[in-house]
């Protein structure tokens, strides 16, 4: 008789004495619903055909069956008509095809296999595919079907699993069998349909039509029997017979072949999805503050401030209800990164722009208003210069860290906190009512000069902070490291008139006259001098609250240094991990918490996208946007340019156009030599969006993707007056005279 060991041919028959399944189950057995005993596959079809639903006839080989090679034979030649017929023999595990994981494509499958020697062969092929790399041996059962010749074939899941969506399904189908569909070989046409096979929209959508819409209807009355029988939506592969093409059904319309259900498993991987409502967030402005991922002690002294800050600009200004400020916080973390709700700040258009325009008071009109009547206009500047001046005295009067007990220094930390709250609001009014003239003086611009002429004095990049202040606008606040400062000589700077520069000396507004305040020398390298406005330009009262914001978040991170020094060595690199409360708490007097010891920190998270929102277990779901490739930015800065994709790294090109995701303030230094600058967020009231006009730079911000549809070297126009940004066609150019 012969044997499954043939299937190597005349020199195999050293395999005798190996696996020798020989017992065949029929699918429409009760026992082939069985997982352990026919394997998952060949279960889920049975019950599906139990079920009624369109499943091709066919047998199992259960795991470990008895040695009965005739039986096995005669359901073979019954369901091959004695060879006539090709078979499908596929793998069937218990591991495969579970609610927890596919396993899809691991184990193997024999397509139109003929006669019994390759019918052997290939389940043999199967059992063996059962050894996996790491030795261990998956229990196996094998499905043998005929093999079907499809007009049409494909995938369908029973939802959405891209978007996570369960009101629409997804179909995926290529001319012929879906093998070649699941194995990579074709891409297929993709179908988003309603529940009841409506076609929603087709990708792409010029391709051909592999369906009628009775066939649509088909495929949706499938996946809805297929999810009542397994109790979920199922990821179903399946195919139309060549029959029947060109027949009509009662309506006239085309009817293709029978559709077969070849396989059925549950949908494993949905992607999660925001509930309805769901906050859209981004990194947007905030992230021009707060760039890096934070610590808890670093989101407490710096993200929490900021919220409350923005919650009161936004109450006074009536730009957001009272009743959501006080449940919704404006600036959260995420990950460790902050973020913005996007709507609120108005930093994204609202969710139904009619009705923005049928509402007589949205929140813009409101602060429209305001800004009009002049309520708050008339008395921002004043407020901003009494602000601006009582944070400079206490500034000064703060004694070295080291110098301050512990509850002194946990005093000082309060202030710091409640006066951040304070400096954010009027600094959001501010900027929001106050329109600055373009050219208006910046403290980046300041910082710049003066970081070029600490430099040339020889004074090292970890002193010029302490000799001028206002060189931290060009920084972030960090508890953990040393100071980013930027590297290389920033241009415009000109030696002799102490932080002027050449864009300066065209300004048509009078020259500042610096602070009367002195500037004093620090006492030792653990107490630095206080930071004032010592030779500080007089600036507009937005970039002067924006400057102390920065002063007094360094006061912080040198008040908290010094308290990680006093709790010693072995948990002063921890001090991040601590609440602000704890910490509070510490220097009143109070033991460490008992677990800081245990306390990791957090894992470094990927940037967080241009807007989001977030769905359940704080799973962030990027906004899908509907654009059409090209630049959909905001103009920030007029101009128009053409130059080279730039990303800041490497050398930098000629004719350089900076791409970047976020408004870094440490990019400041490379503006005065770019032709043009793209963001993917950032607002026209960013640092280098403001920069970007005192230079003269074309800048565009949430330019969507930019970074990804921009690659370093790329050749675009940018204009930044409309915020479009064009890839151009070099060789284009060059044919007509006009390449770079």
């Amino acid at each position: 008789m012969t044997t499954l060991d043939e299937r190597h041919g005349e020199g195999a028959r050293e395999a005798a004495g190996a696996y020798r399944p020989d017992a065949a189950v029929p699918l429409d057995q009760l026992t082939a619903t069985e997982p352990l005993f026919a394997g998952s596959k060949a279960a889920n079809l049975a019950r599906a055909a139990r079920a009624g639903l369109p499943v091709l006839p066919g047998f199992v080989i259960p795991e470990g069956a008895g040695d009965d090679p005739a039986t096995l034979r005669r359901a073979w030649q019954d369901l091959s008509d004695s060879g006539a017929l090709p078979l499908v023999v596929r793998s069937s595990s218990p591991q495969e095809d579970t609610e927890q994981s596919s396993l899809a494509g691991q184990f193997a499958s024999v397509l139109d296999v003929r006669g019994w020697s390759a019918f052997a062969t290939a389940v043999r092929t199967v059992l063996d595919s059962a050894h996996r790399p790491d030795g261990s041996i998956a229990p196996m059962a094998v499905l043998v079907q005929p093999m079907l010749r499809a007009r049409v074939g494909g995938v369908m899941f029973g939802a959405d699993p891209v978007e996570g969506r369960a009101d629409r399904m997804l179909v995926s189908a290529v001319r012929g069998g879906p093998d070649t569909l699941v194995s990579g070989e074709q891409a297929g046409t993709n179908y988003w349909l309603s529940r009841r096979g409506r076609l929603l929209r087709t990708e792409p959508p010029t391709a051909e039509a592999l369906f009628t819409r009775s066939e649509l209807r088909r495929l949706a009355r499938l996946a809805r029997r297929a999810r009542k029988v397994f109790g979920g939506p199922q990821d179903i592969e399946f195919g139309f017979s060549e029959d029947q093409v060109g027949g009509r059904d009662g309506n006239h319309n085309r009817v293709g072949g029978r559709l077969w259900l070849f396989q059925s498993r549950p949908i494993t991987a949905m992607a999660a999805r925001p509930s309805r409502g769901a906050r859209l967030l981004g990194p947007g402005p905030v992230a021009e503050t707060l760039p890096d991922q934070l610590q808890p002690l670093e989101e407490d002294l710096w993200v929490a401030p900021m919220a409350r800050g923005l919650t009161a600009a936004l109450d006074i200004a009536g730009s957001a209800p009272r009743r959501l400020l006080r449940t919704v916080p404006v600036v959260t973390t995420v990950g460790g990164r902050a973020a913005a709700d996007l709507r609120l700040l108005g930093a994204a258009p609202p969710r139904h722009r009619w009705l923005s325009l049928l509402n007589p008071a949205p929140g813009a009109r409101r602060l429209g208003a305001a800004w009009r009547v002049g309520r708050l206009t008339a008395a921002l500047p004043g407020l901003a210069a009494d602000l601006v001046a009582d944070v400079d005295r206490r500034l000064a009067r703060i004694p070295a860290p080291g110098e301050l007990p512990g509850p002194e220094l946990a005093a000082e930390l309060r202030w710091t906190r409640a006066v951040l709250v304070s400096l954010h609001a009027q600094e959001a009014l501010t900027g929001a009512l106050l329109h600055e003239p373009p050219k208006s003086r910046t403290a980046a611009g300041a910082a710049l000069t003066a970081l070029a002429e600490t430099r040339a004095l020889g004074i090292p990049d970890e002193r010029a902070a302490v000799v001028a202040p206002i060189v931290l606008a060009l920084t972030a606040p960090n508890l953990r490291g040393r100071r980013r400062l930027p590297q290389g000589s920033p241009a415009g700077s000109v030696p002799g008139s102490p932080f002027t520069s050449s864009r300066d000396t065209n300004d048509p507004s009078p020259s500042p006259s610096p602070s009367p305040t002195p500037t004093p020398t620090p006492a030792s390298r653990h107490s630095p001098a206080p930071l004032t406005a010592s030779r500080t330009p007089a600036l507009p009262p937005r970039e002067s609250l924006r400057l102390r914001i920065r002063w007094v978040q360094e006061v912080q991170v040198r008040l908290v240094r010094e308290a990680a020094r006093r709790l010693g060595p072995a948990t002063a690199d921890r001090v991040s991990l601590l609440r602000w409360p704890e910490l509070a708490a510490v220097l009143d007097g109070e033991p460490l918490p008992a677990d800081l010891h245990a306390r990791v920190p957090q894992a470094e998270s990927p940037p967080l996208p241009d807007a989001f929102r977030l769905a359940h277990g704080g799973t962030v779901v990027a906004e899908r946007t509907g654009g059409n490739g090209d630049g959909d930015g905001r103009g920030v800065s007029g101009g128009r340019a053409v130059g080279t994709v730039w990303d800041g790294t490497g050398p930098r090109p000629a004719d350089a156009v900076l791409v970047v995701r976020t408004l870094d303030p440490a990019l400041a230094p490379l503006l005065p030599r770019l032709t043009g600058l793209v963001a993917q967020t950032g607002s026209p009231l960013s640092h280098l969006a403001v920069l970007a006009r005192e230079f003269g730079l074309p800048a565009v911000v949430g330019a969507t993707d930019a970074v990804r549809r921009f690659p370093p070297g790329s050749h675009i126009t940018v204009d930044g007056t409309t915020g479009d940004v064009r890839t151009e066609d070099v060789k284009t150019n060059i044919r007509t005279g006009e390449g770079r």
